[in-house]
């Protein structure tokens, strides 16, 4: 391991697109395990985009991230929810449904649930 790593996510070493092309995750393979830049298009919900690639009823990644840019909605299975936005600290456990709010890209940094994000079962 170097002392230290730079790393670009316009070089990711896996890029997986969301259905009808709205947005993508870039993934880069640390030492520290995969960290993932999604950007969630205006119009994108994990129900309807996510939902036919991961074929399961919710999301059932864990999420540990932050919030760069645009908004997002994230809805518990139980019915919980928590509007998210730039700045935004996130922790969400399995069992949600997330959408785009409003006319701007959302933009999410995420430490643990992008490894099986978008990745056909």
């Amino acid at each position: 391991m170097t002392g230290i790593v730079s790393r670009n996510f316009d070089a990711a070493d896996e890029t997986r697109p969301f259905e009808d092309g709205k947005g993508k995750v870039a993934l880069l393979t640390t030492d520290q395990g995969l960290v993932g830049r999604a950007v969630f298009e205006p119009g994108w919900q994990w129900s309807k985009h996510v939902k036919p690639i991961a074929g399961t009823e919710s999301c059932q990644a864990a999420h540990v991230g932050y919030v760069i840019s645009g908004q997002m909605k994230i809805v518990m299975d139980d019915g919980d929810s928590v509007d998210t936005g730039p700045g935004d600290f996130i922790s969400v456990a399995p069992g949600h449904d997330a959408w785009v709010v409003g006319d701007e890209p959302c933009v999410v940094l995420d430490w643990a649930g992008f490894g099986d994000y978008a990745k056909p079962a």
